[in-house]
């Protein structure tokens, strides 16, 4: 087993290729907010005691009357493959290891820095009352016994979206085909 300090990386998982991704279809998301429900439910959050969702729904909103229009955005945890969070974590709380190779917190070595969410170009790091972080872990016991992540699972309109993120890009690249064809 080997362990870079630099990139935080353990566990052999240093260069293991994404495998394992979201992809959110926002023409297809209502912003009705059950991904964020579900990943709650599946985590026991408690957002009363101080404690930030791990998935937020964001609303986008463009134009002017009468051409503006409103979208949603579901945002978890990206789980890059050469995450910034895991670099500017100072304590090494951030490692993307495990199988599937994914981005794991530490509780204990977090010290609240927030470092990772300055670092973060999705801006999802999320922090619990006691000021450490808190994140996605793609619902990692779920898939491991084959089933999707909470938040894709209750997705009413199949707007999220989990897998390799080859093969969703081959099926958006279809469907985007299929829309221009007229089909």
């Amino acid at each position: 087993m080997t362990t870079r300090r630099s990139g935080g990386i353990e566990g052999g998982a240093e260069g293991a290729p994404l495998r394992d991704a979201f992809y959110l279809d926002v023409d297809r998301c209502t912003g009705c907010y059950a991904c964020a429900v579900a990943c709650m439910d599946q985590n026991d959050l408690d957002t009363a005691d101080g404690s930030a969702a791990w998935r937020t729904v964001f609303t986008v909103e463009s134009g002017a009357y009468p051409e503006a229009s409103v979208r949603y955005v579901s945002l978890a945890c990206m789980h890059c493959e050469d995450a910034p969070c895991v670099l500017a974590c100072p304590t090494t709380a951030l490692q993307r290891s495990g199988e599937p190779p994914v981005v794991r917190v530490n509780g204990g070595l977090c010290i609240g820095c927030h470092g990772c969410a300055i670092a973060c170009p999705y801006g999802v790091p999320r922090f619990g009352a006691d000021g450490k972080m808190r994140k996605c872990d793609l619902c990692t016991d779920r898939v491991a016994a084959g089933l999707e992540p909470a938040c894709v699972r209750v997705c009413p309109t199949g707007a999220l979206h989990h897998g390799d993120p080859n093969e969703m890009g081959l099926a958006v690249e279809r469907e985007a085909a299929r829309r221009l064809a007229g089909g």
